[in-house]
């Protein structure tokens, strides 16, 4: 634990943070890990100002089809790692993700995210297809893939079926605690790289890390945000670290909630005009985690719309949440539990504002 902060010397630097300046990793070190509730609501509270500063009182709401739960991968975090011999399988065909995509377009979602293992049977060509067919089906939704690493030229060949946005979390920045929670074939430079080509290509990407990985330490953590004002994505996805069965890590223990709301703030006020979800991951852990994670900063959700056929099938770890307000045809009930914290829904594409993507960092 990090020495106590001063509320002057706490304030001083909030007041920094907001004017786009960043802090020393001493200094966020000591903010991540001692800040006291009442300067941890002080954070909180300006996060939430600069939030709706930029997109005003609106949520922008996701739907998220988990199109595979067959991975290549054997991460030592993931309940879809190979190795795990309990963990059921499945892939949508095209077909049932262009019926998912239809009943949510009816339903009044704009966007897609197409989420999945690395699952070699999903065909660079395959995945084209399916993102040229939601366009054709749905012309006004933006399609995000998060399909984990893939060559450039698969990349590209995405991006021009119509791919709009990718999410890869780059899980850890600091290469020694990311071989330490990955098989040796994997590699961190590979993920930053694929991070790198990405942007190149013009998607807007989404990027972001486990919180209380096992193995972390605040200054892992410190790496994550110098690593994220490096790369500049449009979207930061964050949540807590939650063990899952079957795998080398099922015994350790979650993330810190208050930790996740901490950096949340942090990263809203690095990233003014970020899209950053509140996790499942986070009402998995806390029930108020929605509204908690949107209080602290986030401006994204993104309901469950996976057929409830398969959808227990993706448990990337346990005890996932999966409430009534994950179905697209109970949006009016989660407007109610917005409407709840001073927000409201909104079916709206959300594009990022890329006309502004200069002026965050300093």
């Amino acid at each position: 634990m990090c020495k106590k902060i001063s509320d002057k010397t706490f304030e001083e630097w909030i007041s920094a943070l907001q004017g786009g300046k960043s802090l020393s990793r001493s200094e966020y070190c000591v903010l991540i890990d001692s800040a006291d509730s009442a300067q941890q609501e002080l954070l909180r509270s300006v996060a939430e100002s600069v939030t709706v500063s930029h997109f005003g009182y609106a949520v922008y709401v996701r739907g998220l089809i988990e199109i595979s739960s067959y991975c290549r991968n054997n991460c030592l975090y993931c309940g879809l790692r190979r190795s795990n011999r309990e963990a059921e399988r499945y892939r949508l065909t095209q077909k049932e993700i262009l019926d998912v995509c239809r009943q949510g377009y009816a339903d009044g979602f704009r966007t897609f995210v197409l989420q999945g293992g690395e699952d070699t049977a999903l065909s660079d060509a395959y995945v084209a297809d399916v993102v040229r067919a939601i366009k054709e089906t749905c012309p006004e939704a933006a399609v995000t893939l998060s399909l984990g690493e893939r060559s450039p030229e698969c990349y590209q060949m995405w991006r021009e079926a119509g791919a709009d946005r990718y999410l890869l979390r780059h899980e850890t920045r600091n290469e020694q605690h990311y071989a330490y929670l990955h098989p040796q074939e994997m590699s961190a430079a590979a993920r930053r790289q694929c991070l790198e080509h990405l942007k190149t290509l013009g998607y807007q990407v989404g990027a972001g890390m486990m919180v209380g990985s096992p193995g972390q330490t605040t200054q892992h953590l410190v790496d994550d945000l110098e690593y994220l004002d490096e790369l500049r994505p449009e979207m930061i996805g964050i949540g807590p670290f939650i063990p899952a069965a079957n795998t080398p890590f099922a015994y350790e223990s979650a993330g810190d909630v208050r930790k996740v709301l901490i950096l949340l703030s942090l990263l809203r006020l690095r990233h003014p005009y970020a899209l950053i979800p509140s996790t499942t991951a986070l009402i998995s852990l806390y029930p108020e985690g929605r509204q908690l994670g949107l209080m602290a900063g986030a401006n994204v959700l993104m309901p469950n719309l996976t057929p409830d056929s398969v959808r227990h099938k993706y448990a990337i770890y346990q005890n996932k949440a999966c409430t009534g307000c994950e179905e697209g045809a109970y949006v009016h009930t989660l407007n109610q539990h917005l409407h709840a914290i001073g927000r409201h829904v909104d079916m709206g594409r959300g594009d990022y504002k890329e006309k502004n993507q200069t002026s965050c960092i300093k």
